[in-house]
């Protein structure tokens, strides 16, 4: 079964940087699209950064450009996201998806203080 297991998150300063992690089991990891989304206390779910399948194109929310980036290593079945210049509005449960796959992880807290 599909499964989607994100880690790297924890209490950072403002200025701090983290690199999460998600680990993909259970469908062909390397033919899909992924992405990371996060979602803030009282807030919608929303799209933060997404990569192809190969890797070659990459999107990013306006908030998040220029200070997070997206990879992905198909042999391990993993994709990243590193966040430097943290803001205490990055504050966030982050979960990464495959496009068209109807599953989410149990996410990993992201808390940057002031």
């Amino acid at each position: 079964q599909v499964q989607l297991v994100e880690s790297g998150g924890g209490l950072v300063q403002s200025g701090g940087s983290l690199r999460l992690s998600c680990a993909a089991s259970g469908f062909t990891f390397s033919s899909y699209t992924m992405s990371w989304h996060r979602q803030a206390p009282g807030k919608e779910r929303e799209l933060v950064a997404r990569i192809t399948s190969a890797g070659s194109v990459t999107n990013y929310a306006d908030s998040v450009k220029g200070r997070f980036t997206i990879s992905r290593d198909n042999a391990k079945n993993t994709v990243y996201l590193q966040m430097n210049s943290l803001k205490p509005e990055d504050t966030a449960v982050y979960y990464c998806n495959a496009r068209s796959i109807a599953y989410w992880g149990q996410g990993t807290q992201v808390t940057v203080s002031s």
